[in-house]
């Protein structure tokens, strides 16, 4: 299954910085698992959420040359709250590097001013050309759909 947590992008300062919003709505699927008489939004997406806030970062800086952006580590995870439906998740990441091919970040989420998810991670960033060549079509495809993507989350203002 692929996530878009992203809802919207609220500052983009590339390499540097980015500030996003993930809105939590009861009408996301997996809350009515997780836990089904407290909903919430699951760690493991908190965690994603700023992957892909980190993710926007790079596919900005890097005029989106990269079609594969993953996560690949993350340490000193930290959850500090719950977040319910109804309440809007603000990430924040900072770019500490960025390489060809790799990128490592500080990321923290926020419930309104308190903090509810902190950690630092690592993501890797590559096209599928690199590992076939006949991957070329793909890859401009998602491109394609990411810059589509990042124009309707980011008005630039």
């Amino acid at each position: 299954m692929k996530f878009a947590l992203v809802d919207r992008i609220v500052e983009c300062t590339p390499p540097e910085k980015l500030v996003a919003i993930k809105a939590v709505s009861l009408a996301e699927e997996y809350l009515a698992d997780h836990f089904p008489t407290f909903p919430v939004l699951p760690g493991v997406l908190m965690l994603e959420s700023l992957a892909e806030s980190a993710a926007w970062l790079v596919r900005a800086a890097s005029d989106f040359s990269h079609s594969v952006i993953l996560l690949s580590s993350a340490r000193n995870v930290t959850y500090k709250s719950f977040m319910k439906p109804g309440h809007l998740l603000r990430t924040e990441v900072t770019c500490r590097r960025m390489a060809p091919g790799e990128s490592e970040f500080l990321g923290t989420g926020f419930c309104e001013e308190r903090e509810v998810v902190k950690a630092r991670f690592s993501l890797r960033h590559f096209n599928l050309v690199e590992r076939d060549e006949a991957l070329a079509g793909v890859d401009s495809r998602i491109i394609t759909q990411a810059r589509e993507r990042f124009a309707q989350l980011w008005n630039g203002s």
